[in-house]
């Protein structure tokens, strides 16, 4: 009977380890991009739950307390920018073993694809790696992840002005009055839904009996920015259209809002959150899941588009050339050049690891409220240098927008788009 039963378990933890390989097999082959976010994903939980738990381990282990006496807000920002770095370090890694990757034939293609259990096994190593560092190291990362935070926003904001144009693009080559319609009712569509929702925002930050000339300033900003890029956009002197400044408007009205609503919440012209300091469970998890799902959709997009660096033998590269084979050639003969070329890779691998290790630098910044010890440690991305960051964003994506529009007239020999 034991030996029934020996044998039975046997069965059952090979088909279970069967089953395990057969998974990591799929989703090396289909999904890499999904598998990198569920890893990217788990970074950012794990930095969550040892910001919340972590702090009296941390206080025990010499080499991070060495520094001297510091509060728990320190040591909770310790280890998200711990795990942070370990992630960064991850992709970053990955991103410099992938720069030249061109076909499918390269090696290193199936190593973007495959080797999920080594992979996992050497994120964790090197995120548990990061708590044996000194805090000198981890304070040099805290000022860089500074920086790589600002240039994944920046990417954030390229990626979007590239949609709407494209988007335009796409509808105005179609040239049927059915689409020209659809253009003009999305365009008054979404300035419809700026204005009014920068209406709004004037009811949340801005409360009858308190002096909040800051926050009426950023939101007369936010509107003057949105009936700027009309005007220019319709000027006939500048080659532009209504969708993109009407989409690049209502965003505004939205980094306007995040801005604003990180505001302290003990702020009196924080309308949202002024009446109370305590934040519940719910609205924390929500929170960090908004926070998750934004940074993962940002980095996905961001990482695949073939906006950057596209690799040239990618097919939007390769798009206008000819075929080196004429249709009468034998199937043999296309086949064997097939092979030995390989199939071009879809978007740039090196790029793709790159935005991810950025996103790992977003992401440490907005759950230690960028590093800032004496905003409430129970929030996620609040605080005035939260505040500022959005507000420059916004004024930065006003001006790239602008830009676009603005360069064929002052260069006119070069080709923009």
């Amino acid at each position: 009977m034991s030996c029934l039963l020996t044998c039975f378990s046997s069965c059952c933890a090979s088909l279970t380890c069967g089953l395990c390989t057969s998974l990591v097999s799929g989703i090396s082959k289909r999904s890499a991009r999904l598998a990198y976010c569920g890893l990217f994903g788990a970074s950012l939980i794990l930095s969550w739950i040892l910001r919340e738990v972590a702090a009296p381990l941390l206080e025990k282990i010499p080499w991070i307390k060495s520094s001297g006496t510091h509060p728990k807000e320190w040591y909770q920002i310790q280890a998200v920018l711990r795990v942070s770095m370990g992630n960064f370090l991850f992709f970053a890694i990955f991103s410099l073993i992938m720069i030249g990757v061109k076909d499918q034939n390269d090696k290193r293609d199936s190593w973007h694809h495959g080797g999920w259990i080594a992979k996992m096994v050497i994120w964790l190593l090197l995120v548990v790696l990061m708590f044996f560092l000194p805090d000198a190291v981890i304070s040099v990362y805290e000022i860089l992840s500074k920086f790589g935070a600002g240039l994944f926003l920046l990417v954030q904001v390229v990626i979007l002005l590239d949609f709407t144009h494209t988007w335009n693009d796409a509808w105005v080559e179609k040239d049927e009055q059915k689409w020209y319609i659809a253009l003009l009712a999305v365009s008054i569509g979404c300035y419809l839904a700026a204005f009014t929702f920068s209406g709004i925002l004037f009811m949340w930050f801005n409360p009858s009996g308190h002096d909040c000339g800051l926050n009426v300033f950023f939101i007369v900003m936010t509107m003057i920015l949105a009936f700027a890029f009309a005007v220019i956009a319709l000027h006939p002197a500048v080659n532009g259209s209504l969708l993109p400044a009407s989409v690049i408007s209502i965003y505004c009205a939205y980094v306007c809002f995040t801005g604003l609503s990180s505001e302290p919440h003990g702020y009196a012209c924080n309308g949202l959150h002024n009446k109370s300091k305590a934040v519940s469970t719910s609205t924390l998890v929500l929170g960090m899941l908004t926070t998750v799902l934004s940074v993962l959709y940002s980095a996905v997009r961001a990482g695949s588009s073939k906006t950057f660096l596209s690799p040239p033998s990618s097919p939007k590269a390769s798009a206008g050339k000819k075929p080196l084979l004429e249709a009468e050639e034998m199937e043999e003969g296309k086949e064997k050049k097939k092979e030995a070329e390989g199939q071009p890779v879809g978007y740039s691998y090196t790029f793709f690891h790159l935005i991810f290790a950025l996103a790992s630098m977003y992401s440490a910044m907005l759950l230690s409220g960028w590093t800032d010890i004496s905003e409430s440690s129970s929030l996620i991305d609040v605080g005035w240098t939260s505040v500022w960051v959005r507000i420059c964003t916004e004024w930065i994506t006003g001006l790239l927008y602008a830009w676009t529009l603005l360069a064929p007239l002052f260069f006119p020999d070069r080709e923009f788009f």
